[in-house]
């Protein structure tokens, strides 16, 4: 595990939300961003705690330097620790720089060879507003990785600090870009004769016969070659700087121009460094495009179309704009209505030239995005990208770790380079395939399963290293990860085999296994027809008599057996079938829904031809029966002498004899209503409770008027439920003037007025 420090080169500081932005960015990738994680701020959303931070760093108004630490833990090829490994790991390292109480933003990142975690840490403590700068902080980065490597069973790598500042940049711009850089060219080609020189003419002459120059710039020295690159001369060693030279060889003396100038040995030209293929007909296009672009000036003329497209759409915005407002000025309106429309071009104006800039500032992003200066190896991994096997190929053979054999796939045969389908290729030229939740690397040697793994990505893996392996392939992993293996190469019947033994031997039995099953699924789906032994049909499936299986007639059984096809699958016995009630449904059929004519329909009331007898308790109605409005538990609606509410709110004795038809009705009709309410709030609970009136008396609210089978009924809201009462015609015509809350106050014998005024 590699701990790293990325300072902020610019001369600006960094901005933590532009940091957070670009760590959350996929980059059009689907394998890039992975788990996301926030530490000691208020907010788990990664967007909403950069703001958080911003507030926090706001308070510390004296600090100079930069407020932003940005941390990166980087493992070996092929070694991805779990997110609670991870986890443990980002804490033990902002713990030994003193970042375990600040706020930090940690996101996993899966689109490179090494799986990495960039950590955006806020050097403001959140409570004492004082900023944090680790001293040394690569010394204690390298200790606490040496600790956890062995605490976690990592890999190892090389924490010793052996290298100056310098050197370090220099190796990490080598190994992105892929071009050897000066100062690892001279190191290599002329340090030694360098530091053989005995003075200012020696060592002129030494820079010279290698194509370089040695002048003053500022209060040092610097280092030109023949292209114009330039470094600082104390950057190849602190002995090399001005004042350790003009120690040794007395004050600067500058190169004197000579008439004979000879022609150097060698120079540098800033060729591509660590690949085993030849890429220079690669690297001729690659300079001849990058040369191509910086003299046609091909930025400059694109983002100058862009700006006179937008030029063009603010000017015609303007022009219909003054068209308008000329139209209005001849219109023979009022003042206040010219007015408005002179307000509404205006707002017409101003969108039209914010959707201008806009588009503009896109066709930018995207200029640029086009046009920017690709290093080498990012423009090989463009290359790639599109379909380049050459370009493939010249990644591969980049030097890199082997990486382990960890559950992958690889072959005998020749390998077959293929980007079709991938997601992204890195740049050492691993192709990165995802397969909905299993994510596949191939790189040139071995395709690994790195993440996921179900039935449908692992057949797709046996697929896709079939293509570019061969059919004999090897299989490296874990045992449940072979056993997975056989199991999807069995299940996809894919014309490949095992170079193991035992794992083809359990491929094959697999197979064998699933075609047995499914000859015995077949039979018990179309089984043998059989006849009685007295029909005189033979029940071998002869040819004798009507319906035998050897008849010309398809689909026909024995007689009496099954129906003639026309004749299946019909709703003649649909009546004999059970009725199954599924509970926790998410909606209710309700009496209302339930139309007058469906079957088994429940007993009609006969009230016209008994008479209610006294005494007899009331019976709950049956749904199917208050669902046409007929009930057995009748009530007087109120103010026609009521009788004795229940604790329930419906009526809890018979009418009398001398009860009207149609205030039975009335009842009938409010208990229907009070039924379907309560049913509905089994599925709606923001419904109130209703009920049926009470023959309370008192303050109320109006709640509304409903009609139920021809029946006016006043909705009355008193203490958080709906009375149900019973109106005639006028009453809901005095009722339909008042508005849902007014006051209202309940009188004798069901008397209703608006409170405080007369009837």
């Amino acid at each position: 595990m590699i701990a790293k420090h990325i300072p902020m080169r610019a001369k600006k500081q960094s901005d933590y939300a532009g940091l957070v932005r670009y760590l959350l960015d996929p980059q059009s990738k689907n394998e890039r961003v992975g788990q996301a994680r926030v530490t000691n701020c208020e907010s788990m959303d990664p967007s909403v705690a950069a703001i958080e931070v911003l507030n926090t760093q706001s308070q510390n108004q004296r600090a100079t330097g930069d407020k932003t630490y940005h941390l990166i833990l980087s493992f070996r090829a092929g070694e991805e620790p779990d997110a609670a490994v991870l986890r443990a790991l980002e804490a033990r390292v902002c713990a030994a720089l003193g970042f375990a109480e600040h706020q930090r933003v940690s996101v996993v990142h899966h689109d490179t060879d090494n799986l990495h975690v960039h950590v955006a840490i806020n050097k403001i403590h959140p409570v004492r507003h004082t900023m944090n700068t680790p001293f040394n902080d690569h010394i204690t980065l390298g200790k606490v990785c040496q600790k956890l490597e062995r605490e976690f069973g990592l890999q190892q790598d090389n924490h010793t600090s052996k290298k100056r500042r310098a050197e370090n940049e220099v190796d990490d711009m080598e190994q992105h870009a892929g071009i050897e850089s000066l100062l690892g060219w001279i190191k290599r080609e002329c340090w030694g004769d360098i530091q053989r020189a005995g003075s200012w003419e020696e060592l002129h002459a030494v820079l010279s016969a290698h194509g370089l120059q040695l002048k003053a710039q500022g209060n040092g020295l610097v280092i030109l070659s023949c292209d114009g690159t330039a470094i600082k001369a104390s950057s190849l060693s602190r002995s090399f700087s001005k004042a350790k030279l003009e120690e040794r060889f007395g004050g600067f003396e500058p190169e004197t121009a000579t008439s004979d100038e000879q022609t150097p040995s060698r120079s540098y030209e800033g060729k591509p460094i660590g690949f085993a293929n030849d890429t220079a007909p690669l690297y001729e296009r690659y300079k001849s495009g990058r040369e191509q672009w910086a003299q046609g000036g091909m930025k400059e003329q694109e983002l100058a179309v862009a700006r006179d497209r937008k030029d063009h759409l603010i000017a015609g915005a303007k022009r219909h704009a003054k068209l308008k407002r000329s139209a209005i000025k001849h219109l023979r309106l009022g003042r206040f209505t010219k007015k408005i429309l002179y307000a509404t071009v205006s707002r017409s104006l101003t969108a039209a030239i914010e959707q201008a800039h806009q588009q503009h500032a896109a066709e930018r992003r995207q200029i640029g995005q086009k046009c920017r200066r690709l290093t080498w190896a990012d423009w090989l991994r463009a290359e790639a990208q599109r379909g380049n096997a050459d370009a493939l190929e010249a990644l591969r053979s980049r030097e890199k770790g082997a990486g382990d054999l960890k559950n992958s796939l690889s072959g005998q045969g020749h390998h077959r380079p293929g980007v079709a389908g991938s997601d992204s290729v890195t740049k050492h030229g691993t192709v990165i395939i995802c397969a909905g939740t299993t994510v596949l690397r191939d790189d040139g040697r071995k395709l690994t399963v790195t993440r996921g793994g179900d039935q449908a990505g692992l057949t797709m893996a046996l697929s896709v290293a079939a293509e570019r392996y061969g059919k004999c392939l090897r299989v490296d992993g874990t045992a449940d990860f072979r056993e997975r293996i056989a199991i999807a190469a069995a299940h996809g019947r894919l014309d490949i085999t095992f170079d193991d033994v035992a794992l083809e031997a359990r491929r094959r039995a697999l197979i064998q296994a699933a075609t047995q099953q499914e000859s015995n699924h077949e039979n018990t789906q179309q089984p043998k027809q059989r006849r009685p032994a007295d029909s005189g049909i033979p029940a071998d499936g002869g040819s004798r008599g009507f319906g035998a299986s050897g008849s010309a007639k398809p689909n026909v059984g024995g007689v009496g057996k099954r129906p003639p096809p026309q004749s299946q699958n019909r709703l003649r016995k649909l009546s004999q079938l059970g009725m199954v009630r599924i509970p926790g449904g998410g909606e209710v059929l309700l009496p209302g829904d339930v139309p007058g004519h469906m079957e088994q329909q429940g007993p009609a009331a006969d009230h016209r031809l008994r008479r209610p007898v006294s005494g007899v308790a009331p019976t709950s109605p049956a749904p199917n029966q208050a669902g046409k409005g007929r009930t057995t538990s009748k009530r007087k609606p109120a103010g026609v002498g009521a009788s004795r509410p229940s604790s329930s709110g419906l009526p809890a004795s018979p009418p009398a004899p001398s009860v009207a038809k149609h205030e039975i009705s009335a009842i009938a009709a409010s208990t229907k209503y009070v039924f379907e309410r309560e049913q509905r709030r089994l599925t709606l609970p923001d419904i109130p409770k209703h009920c049926v009136y009470d023959g309370f008396l008192g303050d109320a609210r109006f709640a509304g008027l409903r009609a139920v089978d021809g029946q006016q009924l006043a909705l009355l809201e008193r203490g958080g439920e709906i009375a149900v009462m019973p109106v005639d015609e006028a009453t809901a015509r005095r009722l339909k003037r008042m508005s849902r809350g007014d006051a209202l106050k309940v009188g004798k014998q069901g008397a209703i007025r608006r409170k405080g005024r007369s009837r």
